[in-house]
């Protein structure tokens, strides 16, 4: 609360209700009634005492617990977050690995043909080795960009 933040600043710095006062010209009991959460502070009175404090109006404002039980709730749900992170995690290594596959299956053809040849030969398939390895590189990434893309 807002009550407790003022106060906890205020006892911080080593100031008094009365000190405080005078530093953002209030009267004591206007810093009492704050602490006790009986008024609320103006907004030009929040400024000056985030100023006075030296934080920043957020730090005044805002309430850690209720920072702390949203950060809590947003990193807690690992079973809603898992499976999706899982997919991206299995897509970009499909992805990684097709591209990888596809760069050395080229290299390979450019640096030595003949074993190229060696693998269109070997192909039981009506399209050559180089064909199909080209074609399962492809379908690596293009099932890894699925991964990655999917909504749930």
């Amino acid at each position: 609360m807002l009550s407790e933040r003022i106060y906890q600043f205020r006892r911080k710095s080593g100031l008094s209700q009365e000190q405080l006062a005078e530093k953002i010209g209030v009267s004591r009991q206007a810093i009492s009634k704050w602490e006790r959460g009986t008024s609320m502070p103006e907004f030009q009175k929040l400024l000056a005492l985030s100023e006075c404090f030296h934080i920043t109006l957020d730090e005044l404002v805002k309430d850690r617990g209720a920072e702390e039980r949203t950060e809590e709730t947003r990193s807690t749900p690992k079973e809603a977050k898992g499976p999706k992170a899982m997919d991206q995690k299995a897509g970009i290594c499909l992805c990684l690995a097709g591209a990888i596959c596809l760069t050395l299956s080229g290299l390979m053809m450019v640096i030595s043909p003949g074993a190229a040849e060696q693998l269109n030969t070997a192909s039981t398939i009506t399209l050559n080795g180089s064909g199909v390895l080209i074609a399962l590189c492809v379908l690596l990434m293009v099932t890894g960009a699925v991964l990655i893309l999917r909504k749930k």
